[in-house]
């Protein structure tokens, strides 16, 4: 791993989501000149690596995760331009899913620059419901396999056939916290037999 390797993960990252070197630190809460070329020599030329914490404030900030900067560190194209499955995110009682977690059958695929994984699909967000994170049209790519934690974003499908998106709070083998991503509005607590599944966010096309 190079010192330019990451400046150049962290240029990717940034632009993945439309932003600038100076967006990424200002959406990450970080001082706006952290990641911006400048800061990359000291005075006298030797090479700055940025703090682990400014990277991970910075994949928070953007909902992705050191899987995802491996990727963007290593320059790796096994997933570049891959064709993954691809559904509006809207409740729909035909939609079945395989016992890996995929879709059955989806009808649209799209390129994906990230994960080398074979089990992840994408959903179009069709409406306001995931605001202030997400907006109607955002693309959102999910990983059945990959582990959810508490905080993660997910998206959630209910035995009943809807599906959302949330975050995560607690999680017992009884009961799971699903929240509303608009912070002004209330957790609900879903007895776990009510859930089909959660499947982790691991990327987002803002």
């Amino acid at each position: 791993m190079e010192h330019a390797h990451i400046w150049r993960a962290l240029d990717a990252l940034a632009a993945r989501h439309r932003l600038t070197a100076s967006g990424l630190a200002r959406a990450a809460g970080l001082d706006p000149t952290t990641f911006n070329k400048s800061k990359r020599l000291s005075p006298e030329g030797k090479p700055r690596w940025p703090s682990s914490e400014s990277v991970t404030r910075a994949l928070e900030a953007v909902g992705a995760d050191y899987e995802d900067f491996a990727v963007l560190v290593s320059g790796s194209s096994r997933a570049a331009g891959r064709a993954i499955p691809g559904l509006p995110l809207r409740d729909d009682p035909d939609l079945r899913f395989d016992e890996n977690g995929l879709p059955i059958a989806a009808s649209d695929t799209l390129r994906f620059p990230g994960l080398p994984d074979d089990h992840i699909f994408a959903f179009e967000l069709i409406d306001a419901s995931a605001e202030p994170v997400f907006r109607a049209g955002d693309i959102v790519v999910v990983q059945p396999t990959a582990a959810v934690r508490r905080g993660d974003r997910v998206v959630a499908r209910f035995r009943n056939g809807g599906m959302a998106v949330r975050r995560v709070g607690a999680r017992t083998d009884q009961n799971i916290e699903l929240a509303p991503l608009d912070p002004a509005q209330e957790a609900t607590r879903f007895s776990a037999k009510d859930v089909e599944w959660v499947a982790r966010i691991v990327w987002a096309s803002q």
